[in-house]
């Protein structure tokens, strides 16, 4: 089995300070990392700044003989993700790893959310990860190795009620990962995304309000969470962070999910589909005749680019 190490390396963590980014901080270190722990010091919901929560991290860091600094920059600017990076560059001269943890929730009924609350979620999640990995990116560039983590969400990719500013968000950092990875791969650098399920104090905020007045309570109401909360604190999503992050890992352009010691792949599926061969364009009555065709999932696939999907459309009109 292959030993996960992290010497010589340099990792920025953000939203560091507590929850899921302080265990991958701690265990960063542990392994070998030089770690900056960024954090705002703001609680679940946004609010209030504290640098008590990047600082313990750092003393606990260096209490176990490891090496840290703390960052209290934003990265909901294009400063405060700049700040990020020349802290790393500061210190250690160099940045290996990001992983893009940083955020906060404002849920909200969807005919009820407001400018606000979609503006600030999408500027932490989806913005704060352009902020922080475009300065790091550039480093990477000229290293010729990096390895990126975006943090998404099942509710951006499944769905959760009271959720759809970030989800929304989180679903755009996906497309982010996308993107980044096709064009980081050639210089070295890997890009993948993470769905972590695990009780931090997002996990707090993330049933309230929403619990008794949607159609999901029923289907919530069937889990036993009792079984499964044993199994979810951050510990168990951080194995999965470390072999992504690390240098062993030579996979790019996916997504991962950890929930309760389960680590899969979730992907985007594309039927075979139905495909009309006419000179003209079909009808709607057609498509609607054709739909169980569409929606059959026996025959899928994945493509990895706009050009991968056009040339499974190619190949099958060349059947």
């Amino acid at each position: 089995m292959t030993s996960i190490n992290f010497e010589g390396r340099v990792a920025i963590v953000t939203g560091g300070g507590n929850g899921l980014g302080r265990d991958y901080s701690l265990n960063l270190a542990k392994r070998g990392a030089k770690v900056v722990v960024n954090d705002l010091g703001t609680n679940g919901t946004g609010e209030g700044q504290s640098k008590e929560f990047a600082d313990r991290v750092v003393e606990e860091i260096r209490a176990a003989g490891g090496q840290a600094v703390p960052s209290y920059d934003t990265v909901a600017t294009r400063e405060g993700g700049a700040n990020i990076v020349k802290t790393a560059m500061d210190a250690y001269g160099r940045v290996d790893i990001v992983i893009n943890n940083a955020g906060f929730l404002r849920n909200n009924r969807f005919e009820d959310m407001t400018d606000e609350e979609i503006d600030s979620l999408i500027g932490v999640h989806l913005k704060g990860a352009f902020h922080v990995t475009q300065p790091a990116y550039k480093v990477m560039k000229e290293q010729k190795y990096g390895r990126i983590l975006f943090t998404s969400s099942s509710s951006g990719m499944f769905g959760h009620p009271w959720q759809t500013n970030y989800g929304a968000a989180k679903a755009a950092v996906v497309g982010l990962m996308h993107n980044v990875a096709l064009e980081g791969q050639r210089h070295g650098i890997l890009a993948n995304a993470l769905l972590p399920m695990a009780m931090t104090r997002l996990g707090e905020v993330m049933g309230q309000g929403w619990y008794e007045v949607t159609n999901v309570a029923e289907q919530a109401g069937r889990i036993d969470f009792n079984t499964l909360g044993a199994r979810m604190p951050p510990s168990f999503c951080t194995p999965l962070v470390l072999y992504l992050v690390s240098e062993a890992c030579k996979s790019t352009h996916g997504s991962y999910s950890a929930v309760a010691g389960r680590y899969s792949h979730v992907f985007i599926g594309d039927t075979d589909g139905w495909l009309s061969k006419e000179a003209t364009p079909t009808s709607p009555e057609e498509v609607a005749a054709r739909w169980s065709e569409i929606c059959d999932r026996s025959v899928y696939g994945t493509p990895h680019s706009v050009y991968e999907e056009a040339q499974l459309v190619e190949g099958k009109l060349k059947r």
